[in-house]
């Protein structure tokens, strides 16, 4: 693999970032800085570790960051949950892509272990 950028988890949480942004529109002002901003830096979170730990020197140090984005997506669902049932905003789609990216950084991290 010559970059993150193959992973096909990598672009599924790119992708699934840009929907987080574009959800975020749909919340309330008054949230700007308070769940509006932890949607977006989880989201964010997730291909980004998974960039920084690929390009890292060891495959030790990969898994640790597949960790975090693993992390990273159990945050953001919690949170997408929340919005759900705070402001009744239908983040179904959201989730089920979380829980995606989620099952996919399980078994990446899984095979890079076993290496």
């Amino acid at each position: 693999m010559k970059s993150y950028k193959d992973l096909e988890v990598w672009k599924k949480s790119f992708n699934l970032a840009k929907a987080i942004y574009l959800l975020s529109t749909k919340l309330p002002k008054t949230e700007q800085f308070a769940i509006t901003s932890q949607i977006q830096r989880a989201a964010v979170s997730i291909p980004s570790n998974l960039a920084e730990g690929q390009q890292r020197s060891s495959s030790r140090e990969f898994a640790h960051f597949i960790s975090i984005s693993r992390g990273s997506v159990a945050e953001l669902i919690t949170q997408l949950e929340l919005i759900q049932d705070i402001y009744k905003i239908d983040c179904g789609n959201e989730i089920a892509q979380a829980d995606e990216v989620g099952k996919m950084l399980y078994a990446l991290e899984r095979n890079i272990k076993e290496r």
